[in-house]
């Protein structure tokens, strides 16, 4: 008989992840600011139904990187960072970020066109992922998008070094957006232009579910 292992201790999972980013802050911020993720955001961008000015939320902003690309386009953009030296660094530069562990959102109702995931939501454990996910939908207005980008394993979860991640497969990943409550716009695999073997990063874009949405598409 197959032992399950017990379930992951929360607090420590944010404390130890938490307390990774905020001693190497300012490395990640200059090994990472320079990233091409401009098809991660033309991918969000691109499902979009509505007009802009778009209310974006970044999920894991980090220092504030794509939260500078979307503010100069012009549309209205909240950070969500648990990291306080990154809310630090992205507030610093005028971002307005809301200082929040993944693990205990409080997020608006009905808020945002889209929401930006990027290199984020694989810290959340397998078993908390549906309600997370919810929570994002529930943040959403009608017919909103969700971009996510994850490394991708074989459904296995645990520690690499002082950091907590989730590594699943593709079809798992799916189901479990999916029973959130979207549907998918498409997916693809990062970095572009490699064999499949040299792309660790699955993106994927969904489309929260709603019947109908008011005449002017925002809900």
């Amino acid at each position: 008989m197959t032992v399950k292992p017990p379930p992951p201790d929360l607090t420590e999972i944010s404390a130890r992840t938490l307390g990774h980013y905020d001693r190497n802050a300012v490395a990640f911020r200059e090994g990472t600011w320079d990233h091409d993720v401009q098809q991660n955001h033309d991918a969000l961008l691109a499902a979009i139904e509505v007009a802009a000015p778009l209310s974006l939320l970044d999920f894991g902003c980090g220092p504030g990187r794509d939260l500078e690309y979307f503010r100069s386009l012009g549309h209205g953009v909240v950070g969500l960072e648990g990291s306080a030296r990154f809310v630090e660094m992205a507030r610093a530069a005028g971002h307005e970020v809301l200082h929040q562990d993944f693990l205990r959102l409080e997020l608006p109702a009905a808020r945002f066109d889209g929401i930006f995931a990027n290199a984020s939501l694989f810290h959340v454990p397998r078993a908390e992922m549906p309600r997370v996910l919810g929570e994002l939908a529930r943040a959403l207005r009608p017919r909103g998008v969700l971009f996510t980008s994850n490394p991708r394993g074989e459904d296995s979860e645990g520690w690499n070094g002082e950091r907590y991640g989730t590594y699943l497969r593709w079809e798992t990943w799916r189901e479990l957006v999916v029973a959130a409550g979207f549907d998918e716009v498409g997916h693809y695999y990062r970095p572009e232009g490699m064999p499949r073997a040299q792309q660790p990063w699955v993106a994927s874009v969904w489309r929260r579910k709603d019947a109908a949405a008011t005449s002017d598409g925002r809900g």
